[in-house]
């Protein structure tokens, strides 16, 4: 597999898992998002502007998938995205303010911004 095709692969990957956050953050008080350690009596207007996001992004790393060529500029911009995302998911952890489930959740969002990175980074050199 080249990594064009892994590429577009783990932004289809990118597209579910940000589905699945966005139903999270809309939805804390849902089992899964008791489970994981979020405070299910968030205001509506967080909760959806939240999940509204989550899902914008997921939408562009769909778009992104099925552009030929993939936008390489807009894949590191994806990239600091879910690089950012665990960040900010860390600080809170470390803070207290965030639970392991979560973060171990959230790792997957450093993943695939390595992917990402290593993807465009290769095809640059080439």
């Amino acid at each position: 597999m080249n990594r064009e095709d892994l590429l577009r692969k783990a932004l289809w990957v990118a597209t579910v898992f940000n589905i699945g956050g966005a139903y999270l953050f809309a939805f804390p008080a849902s089992p899964i998002g008791n489970y994981i350690g979020l405070p299910g009596d968030v205001p509506a207007l967080y909760r959806s502007f939240t999940a509204l996001f989550i899902l914008l992004f997921g939408g562009a790393y769909a778009w992104l998938a099925m552009q030929r060529p993939i936008i390489r500029p807009f894949v590191v911009f994806t990239a600091i995205g879910k690089a950012s995302a665990f960040t900010l998911g860390l600080v809170l952890f470390l803070f207290g303010q965030l639970a392991f489930t979560a973060l171990t959740i959230l790792s997957g969002d450093i993943l695939l911004a390595a992917i990402f990175i290593w993807c465009v980074s290769e095809a640059r050199r080439a």
